[in-house]
């Protein structure tokens, strides 16, 4: 119509590398020795990037998935129906590795640096598959606590990915999921009631039979699940098949699917055990530590998540900002939404480089050094990111105005994920005291951590060392939150200062610990060099 001319306006972002595109993550992987890997990362930035595959996670959430209790003639199905795009967001991290390629052995070196770019640039797309990637990915330290289960499930991880409900044994590769919560206990694991009776004399390895209902279990059209249940010997960890070994089907039966408020295209859901046939992994009344290395390692992913879903904000409001005039300049060069991009911008790449720090560490399995650093660096970061960001959405989305507030943008989505990550695998509450924990019963890792600070040569974060030095003499209960963000700040800091461009690290620096930022984005001092900030944005 002639009343409507369409002129200044901002297409959609697609057809680029998430990989290329990206400075920081290039540099990170560089730096940690991981370019053996390049291949698989170029080509699945290429893909993620492409206009499909970014359709994919739209429709995956549009069309969320529908729980399918019997069949019609009335037999037992408890089976989850998904929408193709869940199935080809499915197959295409499985088939680069996103959920076994540091456990491979024939990985080249820096598999855990890798394994957390490719699940990063997942992440900007879709996070809701990410779930059952990262179940499986998480699992294989608890299984092979025991090696008879091990020989049997870890060989069925594989990169071809298969959601057919048929026995393990007749697959091309298995997924995993987890059941941990009840509805009395939540975080509170030692209040579950499941109970588990050894079908004969018990023990790691042997069947269990398992009764009780879980709130939350992750991923249920997975072909197995840890599970945390009271056998005779108290709170254990048990492997729950879909099917038992003789083909049947066990006894899992699916209630209702979660409706969320974001997280959609993944299947959370509640399921009753009756009788169900489970088989321990490690000790009865050791459930907790053993299913730790699978917490452990899935908050590694809520990072990983959480710095993902910044980029995506970013790159998002980045792309906006560059294409749009308002008052006579391109929105960019506006002083106000430069400020705000690059303070955007600066907290995005201090996520992202305490996020490759972590996968460091985990990259160095025997380093007992690197093991101390991971106990207490991983619930720092979990707690300090996945809050983090939130607020970092929401101010991207607003540089978007209006356009940023409808369902046809990317933004909405990325908000209602953004708040997840900071529930899954332990609120702030709950990461707060298992920090208070890492001090007072793991003193080596507090002295990794402080080795990891000392030495910067900045006077703000050796002024922070000295004041938190002073504040875990005698930590208190309540001042865990506040203990736990000075860490963090502390250690986005030093990563910034060794590994950031000069004005990039100072302007984070001074707008973080030197007092000169506000409370919220776009108050960095009016001197901060913004083009050299930006230039981290988006590489030419």
């Amino acid at each position: 119509m002639p009343t409507h001319a369409v002129f200044n306006t901002v297409d959609a972002l697609q057809d680029y590398s998430l990989f290329d595109r990206d400075p920081v993550l290039k540099e990170g992987i560089s730096r940690l020795g991981a370019g053996g890997h390049q291949p698989t990362l170029d080509a699945l930035g290429r893909e993620l990037g492409r206009e499909e595959v970014i359709s994919w996670g739209s429709l995956a959430n549009q069309y969320p998935p529908v729980l399918r209790t019997h069949d019609r003639q009335g037999r037992r199905l408890d089976s989850v129906d998904y929408h193709p795009s869940y199935h080809g967001l499915m197959e295409l991290s499985v088939r680069h590795g996103l959920h076994s390629l540091p456990w491979e052995p024939d990985a080249a070196a820096g598999g855990h640096a890798a394994r957390t770019a490719l699940f990063y640039m997942a992440a900007q797309n879709e996070l809701g598959h990410g779930c059952p990637i990262s179940m499986t990915f998480s699992v294989v330290p608890v299984l092979r606590r025991q090696p008879e289960l091990a020989k049997e499930w870890l060989t069925k991880i594989s990169r071809s990915y298969d959601p057919r409900l048929l026995p393990a044994s007749e697959k091309k590769g298995v997924i995993f999921g987890m059941a941990m919560t009840e509805k009395q206990g939540g975080s509170d694991v030692r209040a579950n009631t499941t109970v588990a009776r050894p079908v004969a004399s018990g023990g790691g390895g042997q069947e269990y039979r398992l009764t009780g209902h879980k709130f939350f279990c992750s991923a249920p059209m997975s072909d197995a699940f840890c599970v945390l249940a009271q056998a005779p010997g108290g709170l254990s960890c048990f492997l729950v098949p879909r099917f038992r070994p003789d083909g049947s089907k066990n006894n899992l039966y699916f209630q209702r699917l979660k409706d969320k408020l974001g997280n959609r295209s993944n299947a959370s859901s509640e399921v009753e055990y009756d009788d169900s046939s489970g088989w321990l992994i490690g000790e009865e009344g050791r459930g907790v530590p053993v299913i730790i290395d699978m917490v452990n390692h899935t908050r590694l992913d809520c990072c990983i998540g959480a710095a993902g879903i910044m980029r995506a904000a970013l790159v998002q409001a980045y792309h906006h900002s560059t294409r749009r005039s308002a008052f006579g300049k391109t929105l960019v060069d506006q002083p106000l939404m430069r400020n705000v991009l690059a303070d955007l911008t600066l907290e995005w790449e201090a996520s992202l480089q305490l996020v490759l720090r972590l996968a460091q560490a985990f990259d160095r399995q025997e380093d007992a050094q690197a093991l101390a650093f991971r106990r207490i660096a991983t619930p720092v970061a979990k707690y300090w990111l996945c809050k983090r960001v939130v607020s970092h959405t929401v101010e991207a989305l607003e540089c978007l105005g209006g356009g940023g507030y409808v369902e046809e943008s990317p933004m909405p989505r990325l908000f209602r994920e953004s708040p997840l990550y900071s529930i899954w695998e332990g609120s702030g509450n709950v990461i707060g005291l298992d920090v208070l924990r890492a001090l007072s019963r793991s003193p080596e890792s507090l002295s990794a951590l402080v080795a990891e600070l000392e030495g910067s040569g900045d006077p703000r974060i050796e002024r922070g060392l000295a004041e938190l030095k002073e504040q875990i003499r005698q930590p208190a209960e309540a001042d865990a939150r506040r203990l736990v963000e000075s860490f963090a700040l502390l250690l986005q800091g030093s990563l910034m200062r060794r590994f950031s461009p000069e004005p990039v690290a100072e302007a984070w620096l001074r707008s973080r610990l030197g007092g000169e930022g506000g409370r919220l984005f776009g108050t960095l001092p009016r001197d901060v060099d913004t083009a050299a900030i930006l230039a981290r944005t988006w590489a030419a």
